[in-house]
């Protein structure tokens, strides 16, 4: 399994949004916009996490971004998780919003394309559901590989 990304994302200048917390679910609360934190992960792996979401009970995964040349996956995850992010194989930026912004069609990210666009998924992509579908996403491709 490859464990580093070939490619560094580059933010867009831009604007933060609004990202809903438990203390302040609604723009209206008057906290400052909070922009996402970004998981990256290998692409194959990475699409595989989606389709586990999405196969999941509920639709649960939120944007996610890939880049140009298909290497990597980002998923949109709520501000703060980098904090706590240990998941092997993946990393997880701070943005502290500079220059994230969720507009679409242009992503937030300079180099990528949506591969799930906001208003199409969550506004970001639960850390605690995503950890358990890259696990399952990374067993499932190494049995793959062991079938061989």
């Amino acid at each position: 399994m490859q464990t580093t990304q070939s490619t560094e994302f580059r933010r867009r200048p831009s604007t933060a949004r609004h990202i809903p917390t438990p203390e302040c679910p609604t723009p209206e609360c008057g906290a400052p916009p909070q922009a996402p934190d970004l998981v990256t992960v290998p692409a194959r792996q990475g699409l595989e996490a989606v389709d586990i979401l999405r196969r999941g009970a509920s639709d649960c995964v939120g944007p996610v971004l890939h880049d140009v040349g298909c290497d990597t996956l980002g998923f949109l995850v709520p501000p703060g998780t980098a904090d706590a992010w240990d998941v092997p194989g993946s990393t997880c930026t701070q943005t502290d919003g500079r220059g994230m912004s969720l507009a679409v069609p242009q992503p937030p990210v300079e180099g990528t394309g949506w591969l799930l666009p906001p208003g199409d998924a969550e506004l970001a992509t639960d850390p605690a559901v995503l950890r358990e579908a890259l696990g399952e996403a990374a067993r499932l491709i190494q049995a793959a590989d062991n079938c061989r």
